[in-house]
């Protein structure tokens, strides 16, 4: 099975692993291709992929100190990706008291575009849809929602509500039309037939950083999409034999052994 990694988002991967550093220096615009490089991604690509970023506003350029040129992260980036964090390293038991967050949105037929915007933002933090202009994620979600709403000026258009489920249809049975758990669960799966045996190679031996490199590169790149495809629900709402658990166990192993040895390749200077 082949697996797609485009470049902007092998560089938004490398940011969030790497490049949030204390004194927020710059990356140098030369290690960003050799970065990319060692990832198959070449120099024009990386530079059309930093453009659209800093279109996007993630980007800044910025001169590093010793003159070269370089970009670093906005401060709307940095706090994406802290938000991120907490989705895609955190291993935080689900609990189905611990309730629901409600999106419940109205937007004037005039800016109709910002109905699809919001649409598309709540589902890829994770809600499903419970009716029509009202969706609704775990309550955990509810800081990452706040902020990703006021960051793109979403915000004037939500109310947000903390809430349980009272019926009439049993909350197992509902989630199975809020979200495509169908959906979710190949995506582990595919995650499983990519980078389980990648995982079970550095099990049995250890290899170069550049080799941790690139193999954590790729398999955070994967991985980062599904816990916010996955809104994390309780185990008691899962279908049996989830694969999810899995999935996140393999992550967390890969991320273990392989995040620091890349370190490595990521801080040498041509």
């Amino acid at each position: 099975m082949a697996e797609q990694h485009t470049p902007r988002s092998l560089i938004v991967s490398l940011y969030g692993a790497y490049g949030r550093t204390p004194d927020d220096a710059p990356l140098p615009v030369a290690e960003l291709v050799r970065l990319m490089g060692a990832l198959g991604v070449d120099a024009p690509s990386v530079r059309s992929s930093v453009s659209r970023l800093k279109r996007r506003g993630l980007l800044v350029p910025e001169r590093t100190a010793g003159g070269a040129a370089g970009y670093a992260l906005s401060e709307d980036a940095r706090q994406l990706l802290d938000d991120g964090d907490r989705r895609i390293y955190a291993r935080v038991e689900p609990r189905l008291a611990d309730g629901w967050v409600l999106a419940v949105f109205s937007v004037p037929e005039t800016e109709r575009h910002k109905r699809h915007l919001l649409r598309s933002r709540l589902a890829r933090l994770g809600f499903g849809s419970a009716a029509p202009g009202v969706w609704i994620a775990p309550a955990a979600l509810y800081e990452e929602t706040r902020h990703t709403l006021q960051r793109l000026r979403l915000d004037p258009y939500v109310d947000l509500f903390r809430g349980e489920h009272l019926g009439f249809t049993a909350t197992v049975e509902a989630v199975g039309r809020w979200w495509d758990l169908a959906s979710i669960a190949k995506q582990h799966e595919e995650f499983l037939d990519l980078h389980e045996p990648v995982l079970r190679r550095w099990q049995k031996a250890s290899g170069p950083p550049e080799e941790a490199y690139h193999d954590y590169l790729l398999a955070l790149d994967s991985w980062r999409r599904l816990p916010y495809a996955d809104p994390g629900l309780p185990e008691e709402l899962l279908p049996a034999g989830w694969p999810g658990a899995r999935a996140a166990e393999v992550f967390a192993e890969l991320h273990a052994r392989l995040r620091d040895p890349g370190a490595e390749f990521v801080g040498l200077r041509a």
